[in-house]
């Protein structure tokens, strides 16, 4: 009976993205209560039966009534023990939950993504074709014209509904588009399978329905070229939650692509997660071996129609991934192209102002175009690689868990420090690569319809700084934007400390300078920030931080390969920080994860002009496949197999005070210091059941706790706006994290920050699960729409300034998925990270650094990620967590896990005794139950409930007025008028039936009375 109670109730929530696994677990967590429903159910029936033989005529309705009145009051009073009782925290937040968000904001937003469209989108070609004449007939080819991609995937999809299309961004901005061509793209695919469009947390739709060349008829073109001699082709790719990118299109429609090896998650998400191809017919639209990110057969036919016959061609790429471009520079009618991934509900407005000239394009690339993805260093370690000699652990896990389904698989960083530009500058410069044969856009790199200089002034070095004036000047005759990008190309000795040849350091952008103007744009940099971190002891003992002696340069470029002005000074004698540490630390960077990060991987190291090049990016030998005894112990050890708590327990700790009368509400502590006495007072009223309940029941809320006054709290996704499709409120759909950091504006981050915090504000949804800062590693990444850049100073300073912006309204992001989340592909079962330490600190923990050093306020979090840190889950590891994200880097807050699911390893009580302080669901997991409250663990629970409340009291949650406090909630409300209803009818009906009853009895009594007392007379 349960199992089709599951078999039901599926379908239905995968439409809420609940994972059929979650929903197996709500209603075995349930089984109970069913069972007792029907149970007094069979108990009603039966009555109801047997009344007919066991009841006297008379008073069968009475006594069927009865049975099934009783039944219904049964029912009812057993839905509300469930409801209040084991899925209160599931309801309540529905129920309860339901804001919207206000005209004047969205009204606000709206205008906010139109200027990141403006600023985001990038000109990367021109040869004079645009700016194109305004009310000029303009040709649109490309089914994406008519369904382009507005954002992503997952947690990161928005409601798109009443999106600015490119049709309609041209035709506002005064272009005539050619009727016929939309009609005929229209008729032949109307709508994209989700893809983007709408929201969807569980679908990717990889679908590229282009109409074959024989669409194009000579009518159809003949009509075009008689419309006009200029055309414009858009070309999209989507991407999303839950799957890397295809990396062999033709397997995928054949059908051969198997998800659980390339692009799914292990573990339930093989269903969870779902995904489309077609094409519209029967074709073969892609090669053998062609990946997502290069043109279809199809649209290379389209293509080489239109170029063969327009003079002038924009070509629109509108795609959350890198594409091989190659083919824009084969054809000379090309002239011009854009890059215009995911702009949100009016982003995309911004196109056909940038293509009139109305608007003058200063969008930048955040990630390094080359030629030909599969000779980037990352290409043969990125993916799924199984460990072939595990199958005795994974059956200890499915018989721990049957809903576990894991593959326990490995990923390899080889390429070390050497991420995107990283590599191919300095491999470049090393002579290992013909720069130009390689990269065809570099990072950073963009275009303009005006010029501008830009001379570096007053370079001081100041001792423990350098600081230097950029002066940026309009000598074009069209008013724009300038980026100023700083780099830094630091000594470098052969076999010593790794290090690239250029570093982006620091950057900024001008306002709008009309011709003639400038702008002075000042930066002072911290020579710490030029430290490179030793994993390997080079000069320190334990690892550390490392400015070593020697001449350094500062220079500013117009992308990461072109220099345009530079400076240098010299460092006499190393600076080692590991002793001292950084004046940005609490305490000194040392070696946290080398020991087990690193494996018995080789990286790519730029010694000999990178003479390992070969070895260290070739595809995992076969020996990489075997785990070892060690690390399957150390993984088994922690897993729900294996997990024995009372290892962990100290015998030295002191059980706390619990269940105190101190009289102190969670609201006393709003806005007093972490160190503040009074905590302890507070804490010290918390139960153990408080506790477990407060790290237990994380899911897109914090439990309200009674005995301190805490108050319930929501969270939602994401990372393009307000998407809380758990409570279905929706906000406007902001633009990519990927457009946001196109436009390398810092000060519009911000703006972009208070907008979105106004909306979840609006909603009193005050905990924002974004911004997502994980690093675009490889171009396939599912997620990378998401994601800001291949850089993580870059990522860093666009993120750090977004957190600050919401912020200011009092919504405290998740800053997330800490840490080395740089794949969709079997992230949730298991997946052994390896990675040097230096690259881990020096581009994937960046982003997260200089938003916690740089945050402005109080009420900040973080979510740890699904991976492992080499056989260490990233959510139980005091390494990170503790010792570098609190201890060095002085975060205080709380850290929430990623979803809490049927993984085998996410133990709430392993995550909370090493610094993960709650669990993002609804505790209905195996793993979830806490049955050793020793004083360690309660210990462990009373400090992550801390972090929580120190998180939420410094939120909107407290510091905003709540209109609705002290009301009754909307789910007590809505229960107590079904109850009285029910009450109400049960009531009448039996009353109706009691009264029949009585009415009839009656009747038979005064009809055999008198016969009786005839009987007698006689």
């Amino acid at each position: 009976m349960l199992q089709f109670l599951i078999d039901w109730l599926t379908p239905i929530f995968e439409n809420m993205g609940v994972s059929p696994t979650d929903v197996q677990q709500y209603v075995n967590s349930l089984g109970g209560y069913i069972y007792a429903i029907l149970g007094t159910l069979a108990v009603a029936v039966i009555i109801i039966i047997a009344a007919h033989w066991l009841v006297k005529k008379g008073t069968r309705h009475v006594v069927r009534w009865g049975a099934g009145i009783a039944w219904v009051l049964i029912v009812t009073v057993l839905a509300n023990i469930i409801c209040f009782g084991p899925m209160y925290n599931n309801l309540a937040p529905i129920l309860n939950g339901r804001g919207s968000v206000s005209e004047e904001s969205v009204k606000t937003s709206e205008e906010i993504i139109k200027e990141t469209g403006e600023e985001g989108m990038a000109l990367v070609k021109n040869d004079g074709m645009l700016p194109l004449d305004k009310d000029s007939n303009l040709n649109v080819f490309g089914w994406a014209s008519t369904n382009p991609i507005y954002g992503g995937t997952g947690s990161g999809s928005a409601d798109n509904s009443g999106n600015v299309d490119i049709l309609a961004s041209l035709t506002d901005a005064g272009f005539h588009v050619n009727q016929n061509l939309v009609d005929m793209y229209k008729e032949y695919s109307p709508t994209r399978n989700l893809g983007g469009n709408v929201v969807s947390v569980t679908f990717t739709d990889w679908s590229l329905p282009e109409p074959t060349v024989d669409y194009y008829t000579d009518e159809l073109m003949k009509d075009a070229k008689d419309f006009s001699d200029t055309a414009m082709i858009v070309i999209s790719r989507s991407g999303g939650e839950g799957q890397d990118v295809p990396l062999d299109m033709k397997a995928v429609i054949d059908g051969t692509y198997d998800p659980r090896d390339e692009v799914a998650n292990g573990n339930e998400q093989y269903n969870y997660f779902s995904c489309n191809y077609t094409n519209n017919g029967d074709y073969d639209d892609f090669d053998e071996g062609e990946s997502y990110l290069e043109l279809s057969n199809t649209e290379e036919a389209m293509i080489e129609k239109v170029t063969s016959e327009f003079e002038q061609v924009v070509v629109v790429i509108n795609a959350n991934n890198p594409m091989e471009l190659g083919w824009v520079d084969e054809y000379e009618n090309i002239g011009s192209v854009i890059l215009a991934p995911g702009p949100g509900k009016t982003g995309m407005a911004a196109l056909g102002e940038i293509l009139n000239g109305s608007v003058n394009p200063s969008g930048r690339t955040v990630d390094t175009y080359v030629y030909d993805l599969t000779s980037t260093p990352t290409y043969n370690n990125y993916g799924s690689f199984l460990y072939n000699n595990v199958d005795d652990l994974r059956a200890e896990l499915t018989e721990a868990d049957e809903a576990y389904q894991g593959v326990l698989p490995f990923v390899n960083y080889v390429e070390n420090i050497y991420v995107g530009y990283k590599f191919y500058e300095t491999a470049a410069e090393e002579g290992l690569i013909q720069y130009e044969d390689h990269v065809q856009y570099p990072f950073g790199y963009g275009l303009s319809y005006t010029t501008f200089t830009q001379e570096m002034k007053n370079f001081t070095d100041n001792g423990d700084t350098v600081s230097v004036d950029v002066e940026v000047t309009n000598i074009g005759e069209t008013a724009g934007k300038e980026v100023v990008e700083l780099y830094l190309p630091p000594p470098y000795n052969n076999g010593g400390i790794e290090k690239a040849s250029v570093n982006l350091i620091e950057f900024g952008k001008t306002e709008l300078l009309e011709p003639g103007d400038s702008e002075t744009i000042s930066f002072e940099i911290p020579k710490e920030e030029m430290a490179a971190y030793d994993s390997k002891g080079i000069k320190t003992e334990h690892g550390g931080y490392v400015l070593e002696a020697g001449d350094y340069s500062l220079s500013i470029r117009s992308d990461a390969h072109t220099v345009l002005d530079e400076e240098t000074f010299s460092v006499d004698t190393d600076m080692n920080y590991e002793t001292q540490g950084r004046a940005s630390d609490d305490t000194a960077a040392v070696n946290q994860f080398q020991d087990y990060s690193a494996g018995k991987v080789t990286y790519l190291s730029r010694a000999d002009g990178f003479a390992n090049y070969s070895a260290a990016t070739a595809a995992p030998s076969d020996d990489m496949y075997v785990m070892d005894k060690e690390t399957k112990a150390a993984v088994a050890e922690k897993t729900v197999a294996h997990y024995d708590s009372t290892k962990y327990d100290n015998e030295e700790d002191t059980m706390p005070v619990t269940e105190a009368d101190n009289g102190v509400t969670a609201a006393d502590l709003a806005g007093k210091e972490y160190e503040d006495s009074l905590w302890d007072d507070l804490l010290d009223q918390l139960s153990v059941e408080d506790m477990i309940d407060m790290v237990n029941l994380g899911g897109f809320q914090t439990v309200a706790v009674d005995s301190i006054g805490k108050v319930g709290t929501l969270d939602s996704d994401g990372t393009s706006g307000l998407n809380d499709w758990y409570i279905q409120v929706y906000g406007t759909a902001f633009s990519t994290e990927l457009l946001i950091a196109q436009t390398w504006n810092k000060d519009l981050a911000y703006r972009i920050g208070e907008a979105e915090g106004q909306e979840y504000a609006d909603c009193r949804i005050f905990g924002a699960y974004a911004p997502a800062m994980n690093i675009h590693r490889s171009a396939f990444t599912g997620r990378n729409f998401e994601y800001y850049s291949e850089d993580g100073v870059l990522s860093g300073y666009i993120a750090s300034n977004t957190v600050n912006g919401m912020t200011t309204k009092g919504v405290y992001p998740y800053i997330k998925h800490f840490v080395l989340n740089d794949q969709e592909t079997n992230r949730c079962s298991l997946l052994l990270t390896y990675s040097d330490e230096q690259v881990i600190r020096e581009t994937y923990l960046k982003p997260f650094e200089i938003c916690v050093k740089n945050y402005d306020g109080k009420s900040l979090a973080v979510m740890s990620s699904f991976n492992f840190i080499g056989p260490r889950s990233t959510g139980a590891n005091p390494n990170l967590l503790n010792n570098v994200l609190r201890d060095e880097w002085g975060f205080r807050g709380m850290v929430l896990s990623d979803w809490n699911g049927s993984y085998g390893y996410q133990n709430t009580d392993d995550f909370v005794r090493n610094g993960n302080d709650a669990m993002l669901g609804f505790g209905t997991q195996k793993s979830n139950e806490i049955t050793n409250t020793s004083a360690t663990m309660v210990l462990a629970m009373r400090q992550a409930c801390k972090n929580i409340l120190y998180t939420t009291v410094n939120s909107g949650n407290y510091t905003i007025p709540d209109p609705n406090a002290g009301k009754m909630p909307n789910m007590t409300k809505l229960f107590i008028g079904i109850d009285a209803a029910v009450a109400v009818v049960s009531l009448g009906i039996m009353t109706l039936v009691l009264v029949r009853y009585f009415k009839k009895r009656k009747k038979v009594t005064i009809e055999v009375v008198p016969k009786t007392e005839e009987l007698s007379k006689e």
